[in-house]
């Protein structure tokens, strides 16, 4: 009997997983050759990474309808590592790194992707959305013996009207039917079209052949010593660092799309097995996918099924069918990816960037911008330092007390808020012991100790009291602000 599971996350839908999968599968290619060549690869390792990692992901991950594989971020990080050690080190790097993944996901760290912020997740995808549409300027170059330049004159025409064209018809063909998937009627009319008028423009095979045969077995032929282990950790543990991001983020944008709720750990395990499995049998590093994902969804994908498609569907391509494949017109893909684009842009996030605090819209500028000027570790980073920065700002700006001269020679102070490294300052200029009474009540009932910053602080507020010749009386703590103190040692008259 066929469990519910199974039953949920690979038979519904088959015939339209079917063909989302076969649709995503002419976007990898271009894509993955693509990023192969930036590392100075054979096109044919970029597509048995590909290849390897969308299919098992979509066996064993944690997100049905997610798409993975070759990815730019992965191949920018190990350009100087090809360039100074060779392939043999690559493909021992992406076996490390994807032993990195699988440690992340087995040790349950996936949960940190909540860590980010949601002007994070907007600057994240806006960036990407813009680097998805620069990507494709590249294919308005073309090299000849002179150098490379951009085309002009009909060559520059007849790519604009195939790369209009194909966005016309994944723009008007849904509402005519949902029967298939516009960029798949797209890619392949556009196709037809231009092999039966001859018109001259550029395809697939223009990029690379990619006519080959199976992955094999093939271990690194590298020494298996503390020097290599010397060589290759710091990028490996970079591309793993990467490749996860990508990975978490894309993850939660697939969550939010499908309005389903996946698994970030399993995900994890399986992106670095997959990881592992690729670099055994020569393929690329890689990770998550945002512009094929989105494609994927657009098209209906959303099983299990769809990732496999698109997976053995790219070696069916290599072993196969690779004379039909080149022969895809360039400016196809290119214009499928143009409407990725836009459709990925959350055009929804500049209409709020005014409305927003200040803080939060300059997250996401700052994030898109540096997504699209560096990369997208960096951008994720320094996007939640800002925010982590500007939550501890506000935060300490809250800190306040009241305070009750009620009884004869006493005073009490009913602080309120979090007492951490930020509010410090904010808290000790809440008290006066040059001129309060000689017994003061220090109730923190409503008053929460978040670090040893806090600890030091109630320890310089007793010590001037101390000093001032007055006694300070620390009273209501928390369980787990009177833990913190006695772990800490401190007595500061707690009652």
């Amino acid at each position: 009997m066929i469990s519910t599971s199974f039953r949920d996350e690979w038979l519904p839908n088959l015939q339209k997983n079917f063909l989302a999968g076969l649709t995503t599968s002419f976007a990898l290619v271009p894509e993955c050759i693509a990023f192969a060549l930036v590392a100075q690869l054979n096109p044919l390792m970029g597509l048995y990474g590909a290849f390897i990692i969308c299919a098992m992901t979509a066996v064993f991950g944690g997100r049905p309808g997610m798409i993975s594989g070759a990815a730019g971020s992965m191949a920018v990080v190990i350009v100087a590592l090809v360039a100074q050690h060779g392939v043999q080190y690559l493909l021992a790097t992406v076996v490390l790194g994807g032993i990195v993944m699988v440690l992340f996901g087995v040790l349950r760290l996936g949960k940190l992707i909540r860590m980010v912020p949601y002007p994070v997740m907007l600057g994240f995808v806006n960036g990407l959305a813009i680097v998805i549409a620069m990507a494709q300027l590249e294919h308005f170059r073309e090299k000849t013996p002179q150098g490379e330049h951009w085309l002009h004159g009909s060559a520059l025409g007849m790519m604009c009207a195939l790369v209009g064209l194909t966005m016309l018809i994944v723009y008007v063909l849904p509402r005519i039917t949902k029967a298939v998937p516009p960029a798949l009627v797209a890619i392949v009319g556009v196709g037809l079209l231009t092999f039966g008028l001859q018109l001259p423009t550029r395809t697939l095979g223009d990029l690379a052949h990619i006519a080959g045969g199976l992955p094999a077995l093939h271990f690194p032929a590298v020494p298996f010593n503390m020097e290599t282990l010397h060589i290759i950790w710091p990028y490996a543990t970079l591309m793993a660092m990467v490749g996860l991001l990508e990975t978490l983020l894309t993850f939660n944008l697939t969550d939010d799309m499908t309005e389903t709720r996946g698994q970030p750990n399993r995900e994890c395990v399986a992106l670095g097995a997959s990881n592992i499995v690729s670099g055994l049998f020569g393929g690329m590093g890689g990770c998550a996918m945002i512009g094929q994902t989105m494609i994927n969804l657009s098209s209906g994908g959303r099983s299990r099924l769809s990732g496999v498609t698109a997976g053995v569907m790219i070696l069916l391509f290599i072993l196969f069918l690779s004379p039909l494949i080149e022969r895809i017109p360039l400016a196809a893909l290119v214009g499928v990816m143009f409407v990725v684009a836009q459709e990925t842009f959350a055009w929804g996030s500049l209409r709020v960037l005014g409305k927003v605090p200040k803080q939060d819209a300059l997250v996401i500028v700052a994030v898109t911008v540096i997504t699209v000027l560096t990369d997208l570790a960096v951008a994720v980073g320094c996007g939640i330092v800002i925010a982590a920065l500007n939550f501890a700002w506000q935060h300490a700006r809250e800190m306040r007390a009241d305070i009750d001269d009620s009884s004869p020679g006493e005073r009490v102070y009913l602080p309120h808020g979090t007492l951490f490294f930020a509010s410090t300052v904010h808290f000790q200029e809440l008290f006066a012991p040059a001129s309060d009474p000689a017994r003061v009540v220090l109730d923190c009932k409503h008053l929460h100790m978040a670090d040893h910053s806090a600890i030091a602080a109630l320890e310089a507020l007793y010590e001037r009291y101390d000093k001032a010749g007055k006694h300070l009386q620390v009273t209501h703590l928390s369980r787990r602000n009177h833990e913190l103190l006695a772990r800490a040692g401190v007595d500061v008259g707690v009652a």
